[in-house]
């Protein structure tokens, strides 16, 4: 590597690692503490490094070990059910991927991310899958490394890859229909106003009639226009303060900060994620987390 530091040479690899490390885990804070993990593997292993692959793909060989690694230890745990401060209506169903957290589109500075790669529903998807058939189908299908090479950084054979990719390939919903990112802002800006007002029934009229609201890490899930209006009712009518929503981007969708406001000033009260399909809201997301508006550092935290 010649004078090279290993903050030098691992610097332009850092940002694709964390987005590499999200998709597998799906969560914003283990990306960041596997990340740190994978740094560390690698300042111990450089002088052993051979060259026998890219700097690259030996660096994403230790990052998916690591990701494979913390799914099966139970680092991926979920997070604590938060208790709503209110009675809310029963559920539709109770969502089995609550460690879900999104991500801000800041951190994709200077990355080429094609928005199917990243969308809640996708990374959604991947949660569910065998983690090997995750690994498989992100670097063949989302980064583009050859079939061969991804049998060698998972230690199998081009033959079992295969056959991974089959499986996670049918899992997967159908992609996203195209963007038009002028309808969606309006759809947006809608949906905020109406919501900041409490006027439930405006929120109802943008929803499509299969609109899915999820909270992780809550696990309580409402599908349809009546089900995600109830319980919208229900919280505004038991909410004192009033809600505040700032355009942000999560994961190249549409998103919100949101603050309570009251005589005490505004408290942070997580983020909140559209799905626009069309002119209406497929999918309301809305975390409940705060940590997720931790910012990822992208520097390493050891030298050579």
């Amino acid at each position: 590597m010649g004078e090279q530091t290993f903050e030098e040479i691992t610097a332009p690899y850092l940002r694709e690692l964390h987005l590499h490390c999200y998709r597998m885990l799906g969560s914003t804070t283990d990306a960041d503490d596997v990340l740190q993990e994978v740094l560390l593997a690698a300042w111990r292993g450089l002088d052993s490094f051979a060259g026998r692959s890219s700097l690259r793909t030996w660096l994403y060989r230790i990052a998916t070990n690591r990701c494979l690694n913390a799914i099966r230890d139970g680092k991926r745990r979920p997070r604590p059910e938060p208790l709503p401060p209110f009675d809310p209506p029963a559920p539709t169903r109770r969502g089995d991927v609550t460690w879900l957290q999104p991500y801000p589109d800041e951190f994709l500075d200077d990355l080429i991310v094609k928005r199917e790669h990243i969308a809640l529903a996708f990374i959604t998807a991947l949660q569910r899958m065998p983690p090997r058939q995750t690994a498989a189908l992100i670097l063949v299908d989302v980064l583009d490394f050859p079939l061969s090479e991804v049998a060698d950084l998972l230690d199998t054979t081009p033959t079992a890859i295969k056959g991974a990719l089959q499986r996670a390939r049918a899992s997967l919903h159908s992609p996203p229909p195209p963007r038009d990112a002028e309808t969606e802002r309006a759809v947006a800006k809608r949906f905020a106003e109406a919501l900041a007002a409490d006027d439930i029934a405006a929120v109802k009229a943008l929803l499509s009639n299969d609109a899915w609201l999820s909270m992780p890490p809550a696990p309580h899930e409402y599908y349809g226009p009546e089900a995600i209006a109830a319980f919208l009712q229900a919280s505004a009518a038991a909410r004192a303060e009033t809600l505040l929503l700032e355009p942000i981007g999560e994961n190249l969708h549409p998103a919100f900060t949101c603050y309570f406001v009251g005589e005490s000033g505004r408290r942070y009260t997580g983020c909140l994620a559209l799905t626009v399909s069309g002119d209406r809201i497929s999918t309301i997301t809305r975390f409940l987390d705060p940590v997720s508006a931790i910012p990822f550092d992208p520097s390493p935290r050891h030298s050579r």
